[in-house]
């Protein structure tokens, strides 16, 4: 145990019994505990296997690479379109958990093998991304803009194609579109302020 992820279950409002058996669970494992994106993430060799997060309708396991856990139960769940390896195993009771222990413990082995294979999930390259028509009129008639959004790395693109492309008209994707010019001409993320 890290005494610096201890106040993660020390202070969860909801979900205190199942983050202190999933903890033990991960632990379990041979698994170095460590803080990241606020939240306990175990790692082998530096390299992340699964976390455990909350959200206000069930907590979970997410295995980092759980696109490629065999999966026989078919209790992995893809949490969006987007997430492109990661799977996650919900929970909404204490009782779910103690009744899948086994299994569980299964997966967070094979998700150790796979890590130590060296085995990496199949993703989709930056070329395969499609860029809503508002910003790809940005992009061509201002090279200058286009340099900057290349400049970013694949991440933060990805993050801002998702967010020009979620609303339905038109008018909103330009709006978010022309708003953000400025940040990614200083090379910052969404999130970046």
């Amino acid at each position: 145990m890290n005494p610096k992820v201890d106040f993660y279950f020390n202070t969860a409002e909801r979900w205190q019994k199942e983050l202190k058996l999933l903890r033990l669970f991960a632990l379990d494992t041979g698994l170095s505990e460590e803080l990241k994106w606020g939240v306990p993430c175990y790692t082998l060799e530096k390299k992340n296997v699964v976390l455990i997060h909350v959200f206000k309708e069930y907590c979970a396991f997410l295995f980092f690479k759980g696109v490629l856990l065999q999966d026989p139960k078919g209790i992995l769940i893809q949490q969006t379109e987007n997430v492109q390896a990661a799977r996650q195993v919900r929970f909404t009771n204490v009782n779910q958990i103690v009744k899948l222990k086994a299994i569980l413990k299964a997966y967070l082995k094979e998700a150790i093998d796979i890590e130590k294979s060296g085995s990496k999930p199949a993703l989709k390259t930056h070329t395969e991304m499609r860029y809503p028509e508002e910003l790809q009129k940005v992009l061509n008639v201002n090279p200058h803009f286009k340099t900057a959004f290349d400049a970013l790395t694949p991440g933060r693109q990805r993050a801002y194609n998702l967010y020009f492309t979620a609303p339905k008209q038109s008018k909103t994707r330009t709006s978010r579109v022309e708003k953000f010019i400025p940040q990614i001409l200083k090379g910052k993320g969404l999130n970046d302020g």
